[in-house]
């Protein structure tokens, strides 16, 4: 794995983690009891979103460490998840 693919491979893995962790511990303003005119009632009162891009990194880490290991041990390859058997061991079918 080069190293761009790892950047890419993280920063995805970043993301769908930071999506997953953003809706936990969210205080809304309807949750708070003060709906400030002109907003909408769901929106956010307290977001703690510091803390969360470091829970995220952390899980993100780990995740990536885990990934990284079963892409570079080699224990998963491209023609394992070749749904449409377009690749044989000689090399792709034309």
């Amino acid at each position: 794995m080069a190293i761009t693919s790892a950047l890419v491979l993280f920063a995805v893995i970043w993301f769908l983690t930071l999506l997953v962790v953003v809706p936990i511990k969210l205080k809304t303003q309807q949750d708070v009891g003060k709906v400030t005119p002109g907003t909408q009632s769901g929106a956010p009162e307290h977001h703690y979103l510091k803390q969360k891009v470091w829970i995220t990194t952390g899980v993100t880490l780990v995740l990536w460490a885990i990934v990284c290991g079963i892409i570079l041990s080699g224990w998963v390859t491209i023609a394992d998840i070749d749904l449409f058997h377009r690749m044989n061991p000689r090399g792709p079918v034309n």
